[in-house]
């Protein structure tokens, strides 16, 4: 649909474009893996109602995937309704850091929003627009088109700061207020224990028909995994708000440091610390959470400064991404072995590309690219992937990699 929502026409231009590409993905061989919504909004639906703070914008959403299943589903088998939009709400609406750059003090300095209330209530309404999603596709097109739908979350691991009983309870309302605070809902038709007791009103509430619509509401919850954070409880240190050290985010602050010493090897990422067994340990933690749940590992990957002085051939032999990649994928390879119904992984990046607030200042790249020229030239990182899919295969009643040599 084009930019005002079901207030406007079909967009076909945009539905030809992805037609063309969808075909040409599988002329080579390549199965699609669609995201439906990555953070934008119409700025129509924004200006009319408010965005993800109505809940008319459950209605909208319902429409838009309506119309992707229907010209698209056909040769689409695995759909994502939102990319880690527990990041999106956080950044969105508490922060501000990201578009509709809405917070209060003391999260930040933003001209409109309350980052206590809103935040919460744009979560609520994107976890009802995934449910609505859900239901349109079982309801009307997954019979016949045989597909599969999700959520992707951001993932990050999360260690107690140290061994005491509070650090350990602010770990567990960690991932309580950050991950849990959409699965448990999608999953479970509520949201965790904890978030409830400390937020008490705060939190918007489900009707009894929204929670039997959200009940088991994926076939798959995509991850994204990159690092890991130590967890600190709020009773006896200064904690910061918007890093976790307020009530309505757990009174659990993250730290990458302890004593001055990094959870893991440093990046040129600033929230990048090299941490392979957290993939481990989080493959772990939703499998026993959510039933084991297929997972799919959506983001994982490694980022690099784009420095002025550096040559073509430093950028080309990035062995820290080759390294960080072997341990990660080992980390998870563990996970599956013991049992963690893990379906697929994707490396983050292909390519070089434009990262948000950073622009082209950070590649996450398995290929260079040449922002002058657009030539695109494989790392040894693209070489070592392609060597270490080789390597391994998954069988498909298992669904678990196996070495065959």
């Amino acid at each position: 649909m084009d930019s005002e929502g079901r207030f406007g026409d079909i967009n076909r231009s945009g539905i030809s474009y992805y037609n063309k590409l969808i075909n040409a993905l599988l002329l080579k061989g390549i199965q699609p893996f669609v995201t439906l919504t990555h953070y934008d909004m119409p700025q129509e639906l924004e200006e009319r109602y408010g965005g993800w703070l109505s809940p008319k914008c459950q209605e909208d959403f319902g429409y838009y995937v309506d119309m992707c299943f229907k010209y698209f589903g056909d040769r689409v088998n695995y759909w994502v309704t939102f990319n880690e939009p527990n990041l999106q709400v956080i950044n969105g609406y508490r922060t501000g850091e990201s578009p509709p750059s809405r917070c209060s003090s003391p999260f930040g300095n933003c001209t409109h929003g309350d980052s206590e209330k809103e935040t919460f209530l744009a979560a609520h309404n994107i976890i009802l627009a995934h449910a609505n999603a859900v239901h349109i596709y079982r309801t009307k097109y997954q019979k016949q088109q045989g597909g599969s739908i999700g959520i992707v979350i951001h993932c990050a691991w999360f260690e107690p700061y140290s061994n005491s009983t509070a650090d350990n309870l602010a770990t567990d309302r960690a991932q309580d207020f950050f991950m849990n605070w959409f699965l448990d809902p999608i999953i479970f038709g509520k949201y965790p224990a904890e978030m409830t007791k400390i937020l008490g009103s705060a939190l918007p509430k489900f009707s009894s028909n929204d929670r039997e619509r959200l009940k088991k509401g994926l076939d798959f919850i995509g991850i994204n995994h990159y690092t890991g954070f130590y967890i600190q409880d709020c009773s006896f240190v200064v904690c910061k708000p918007g890093q976790g050290g307020s009530r309505t985010e757990g009174l659990a602050q993250q730290v990458q440091e302890k004593d001055g010493v990094p959870i893991g090897k440093s990046s040129e990422v600033d929230w990048i610390h090299v941490y392979p067994q957290g993939m481990e340990k989080m493959i772990t933690y939703l499998k026993e959470r959510y039933n084991n749940t297929p997972m799919i590992v959506t983001e994982n990957g490694f980022g690099q400064e784009s420095y002025l002085n550096r040559t073509i051939e430093e950028y080309l032999q990035d062995r820290e991404r080759v390294e960080y990649m072997s341990g990660y994928l080992d980390s998870l390879m563990t996970a599956m072995l013991k049992g963690a119904d893990v379906r697929g992984y994707f490396a983050w990046s292909l390519l070089d590309n434009f990262e948000w607030g950073h622009g082209y200042t950070r590649r996450f790249g398995l290929h260079h690219v040449d922002y002058t020229t657009l030539k695109r030239i494989p790392r040894l990182s693209a070489t070592w992937f392609k060597e270490f899919i080789a390597r391994y295969k998954i069988t498909s009643h298992s669904c678990r990699l196996n070495p065959f040599y």
